[in-house]
C-alpha cells in the first residue's frame, strides 16, 4: 500500500449539491478533478468551474488518489462507494493505497462501516464533515472536524488543505469527527430555530425585520446562524406570487432535520438528555410535514409567522 499521496493528487468529488459543488469548483482551481453527481446540470456546472464530469462514482474515481463524498445521509454514502442504482461505487475503482475523504454528516455507524469495507481493499478514510456553509466552501475556508490515523490523514491532506482555512484533528479514531459536527449541529439547529422564533415574534408585534436583525445583531444575542440566516428569514416574507423575491437556497430544511435527529439519536445512546435539541428536532419534523422539506431552512419563520400577517 502506498504511504503517500502525490503532491499535485487527482481527486474525485462526488455529489455535487450545495457544498460539494464549491468544494469541487475550489479544488479544480489546481488540481485535476473528476466530479460526479446524479443530476446532470450539477455536472454541468462543474464542468464549467473546471472539473471533469463522470457518470458514474467509479468513473469519477479512476485513477483518482482522493475521493471527497459530499453527499446527504449514510445510504448515499453507501450507493456512491459500493455501487446502487447510481451506477458502480468508487470503492471497485480505487486502488490500494487510495483514500477517501467523507466530509458529510452521515453518523458515527455510517461512517465507521464505511472506513471498515474500505479497509478491505485497502482503502483508507478520513472522517472529516465540514462546516461554514457554500460561499466558505467555494474559498477554502472551512472549519474541517477530523477523526482518522495519522498516515491517513496525512495522505488527505493536499486536498483538505485546499478545503480549510481551520482543520481540527478530532481524535484518532474513525468517527470522532462525526461526534465533534453533531455537537456542532446540535447549537446550529438551537441557533436557527431560535432565530426563527425571535424574528417571528418581532414580525408579529410590528417590528421591521431587518432592523431587528441590526439589532439583535450587535448585542449579546449575536449569533453566527442568526447573521447568516437572519437576513435570508427576512426575505422569506418578499416572496412574490409567482415565487421569486424569496433567498437563494443554501440549507435545504431536510438537511438540518437529518442532522437534529442524529443530534437526539447519539444523546439517547449516550445517556444525555437534550431537551431544547429535541423541541427543536420537532420543530423541524413540523416544517417538513407542511411541505418545506426542499426550501431553505430560513422558511422555518414561515411556519411561525405567516406571510400574509
Amino acid at each position: 500500500m502506498s504511504s503517500t499521496t502525490p503532491a499535485t493528487p487527482t481527486v474525485a468529488v462526488l455529489g455535487l449539491g450545495a457544498m460539494g459543488l464549491p468544494m469541487a469548483s475550489r479544488l479544480a482551481e489546481t488540481l485535476p478533478v473528476r466530479a460526479f453527481d446524479i443530476a446532470a446540470p450539477r455536472r454541468e456546472l462543474a464542468a464549467q468551474a473546471g472539473a471533469t464530469p463522470a457518470t458514474s462514482p467509479a468513473e469519477a474515481a479512476t485513477g483518482a488518489d482522493v475521493v471527497v463524498v459530499a453527499v446527504r445521509d449514510q445510504a448515499q454514502l453507501e450507493s456512491c462507494l459500493f455501487g446502487g442504482e447510481i451506477g458502480a461505487g468508487a470503492a471497485e475503482a480505487l486502488a490500494e493505497g487510495a483514500v477517501v475523504v467523507v466530509t458529510s454528516t452521515v453518523g458515527v455507524d455510517g461512517v465507521r462501516a464505511a472506513a471498515a469495507r474500505l479497509a478491505e481493499r485497502g482503502v483508507g478514510l478520513v472522517d472529516a464533515p465540514v462546516s461554514g456553509g457554500a460561499l466558505r466552501a467555494g474559498s477554502g475556508d472551512l472549519l474541517i472536524m477530523v477523526g482518522a490515523a495519522e498516515d491517513t490523514l496525512d495522505r488527505a491532506r493536499p486536498v483538505l488543505d485546499r478545503l480549510a482555512s481551520t482543520l481540527h484533528v478530532v481524535g484518532p479514531n474513525i468517527g470522532d469527527g462525526q461526534i465533534m459536527k453533531t455537537v456542532n449541529q446540535l447549537l446550529c439547529g438551537i441557533h436557527t430555530a431560535a432565530a426563527a422564533e425571535s424574528l417571528a415574534l418581532a414580525r408579529s408585534l410590528g417590528i421591521d425585520l431587518d432592523r431587528a436583525i441590526a439589532v439583535l445583531g450587535q448585542g449579546a444575542a449575536a449569533s453566527f446562524m442568526l447573521a447568516d440566516r437572519g437576513p435570508r428569514m427576512a426575505q422569506q416574507y418578499q416572496v412574490g406570487p409567482d415565487g421569486s423575491g424569496g433567498p437563494e437556497l443554501r440549507s435545504r430544511m431536510d438537511i438540518i432535520h437529518k442532522d437534529m435527529n442524529i443530534v437526539v439519536a447519539l444523546a439517547k445512546q449516550a445517556g444525555v438528555a437534550v431537551p431544547v435539541a429535541a423541541a427543536a428536532s420537532q420543530l423541524y419534523q413540523l416544517a417538513l410535514t407542511q411541505g418545506l422539506a426542499a426550501e431553505d431552512d430560513s422558511a422555518l419563520v414561515t411556519l411561525l409567522a405567516p406571510r400574509e400577517r
